[in-house]
């Protein structure tokens, strides 16, 4: 299992916070060291502290851990979903022939 997508994630919705690894660290009571090494997919923290991350960012861990649940793509297609509501129905539409031509040429057949 992949878990460089956990740490990844993690750091992305920090940064879409605009928070800092150090302003994490210090709300998770860790080292800057070691949120980071998470972030890069070095670390895979224990419960306790995947939790004390996950509040540190304020973040769901359905967020953080979307791409390696089995139901994750449920996560994500909410996610895009909600994104899709503040468009215009022109760029709706215009994403929507994108994902139909991803379809036809993916190898699901």
């Amino acid at each position: 299992m992949d878990f460089y997508s956990i740490g990844a994630n993690l750091r992305k919705v920090r940064i879409q916070k605009k928070l800092r690894q150090e302003d994490v660290a210090e709300k998770a009571e860790l080292s800057v060291n070691y949120v980071g090494a998470v972030e890069r997919g070095e670390r895979l923290p224990s419960l306790e502290t995947f939790i004390a991350l996950l509040n540190a960012v304020g973040v769901s861990a359905d967020i953080v851990l979307c791409d390696v649940l089995n139901n994750g793509y449920e996560v994500k297609n909410s996610l895009i979903n909600d994104k899709l509501k503040t468009l215009s129905r022109e760029d709706v539409s215009r994403i929507h022939e994108l994902i139909d031509v991803e379809i036809k040429h993916s190898h699901h057949k």
